[in-house]
């Protein structure tokens, strides 16, 4: 059996690369989106904060004095993004996968509360809109800025499988790049339905909308007898 090739849409830690050196996979990476931190006041936060990415916490944590907001109930998207939250001192009161999700749990549940959302400029309308739709008091603090880096795949390259981590990263290779038989595997349903709007149909979406259960779709497309519980990890 031939190597085979992965392309990932954005550069994976030491460790989420071991893995395919440990697989004996060719791998590509190259970040397709850049982040850049915002700098913002701290003093028109309300009781609660939403967080729908790992982004949003690290920029928080750029800004002078964030520790006095650990006081405050957290709600977020996604397990790593609680993961990062409770390292730093705060107590997530709920996560879910998917912000549509977490909006019908706030707004069912805790709809008498006030919420500040740290988000970024790219943002869906799911949470917002659902907030608004509900009356749910809420204010809105951009904290990063997520912008389009495109990238010319050479034409010689034939990769077996690429692997998306935001709609902004389907955005950004599509602006120079096709799919031709490539598998796509999608960190979730909102990036698989970003793919979707380019009429792809090999679409293999994680799980768990997390990078290393991504990576488990991929070994497990191809080769499902080398999975090893670090791999999962």
């Amino acid at each position: 059996m031939s190597q085979i090739s992965i392309l990932s849409t954005k550069t994976l830690s030491a460790e989420q690369r071991q893995v395919f050196i440990d697989a004996d996979y060719d791998l590509l990476e190259q970040d397709f989106i850049e982040v850049k931190n915002n700098q913002f006041e701290l003093d028109k936060f309300n009781s609660n904060l939403i967080f729908s990415s790992q982004n949003a916490v690290g920029s928080l944590m750029e800004q002078s004095g964030w520790e006095v907001l650990k006081t405050k109930t957290v709600f977020c998207v996604g397990i790593k993004t609680k993961e990062l939250l409770e390292q730093n001192g705060f107590t997530v009161a709920v996560y879910m996968d998917y912000a549509s999700e977490l909006s019908e749990i706030i707004t069912l549940i805790y709809n008498k509360e006030s919420f500040t959302f740290l988000s970024g400029n790219l943002r869906k309308e799911t949470l917002p809109e659902a907030l608004k739709e509900a009356g749910v008091t809420f204010n809105e603090i951009e904290v990063y800025q997520t912008t389009l880096a495109p990238f010319k795949i050479s034409d010689q390259e034939n990769f077996d499988g690429i692997m998306f981590f935001s709609p902004s990263a389907v955005e950004s290779y599509f602006s120079n790049n096709k799919i031709k038989k490539e598998i796509c595997f999608c960190v979730g349903n909102t990036t698989a339905a970003a793919l979707e709007e380019y009429k792809i149909k090999n679409i293999v979406v994680a799980e768990i909308p997390t990078v290393e259960d991504t990576i488990i779709a991929v070994l497990e497309h191809y080769n499902p007898e080398i999975i090893e519980p670090e791999a999962q990890n």
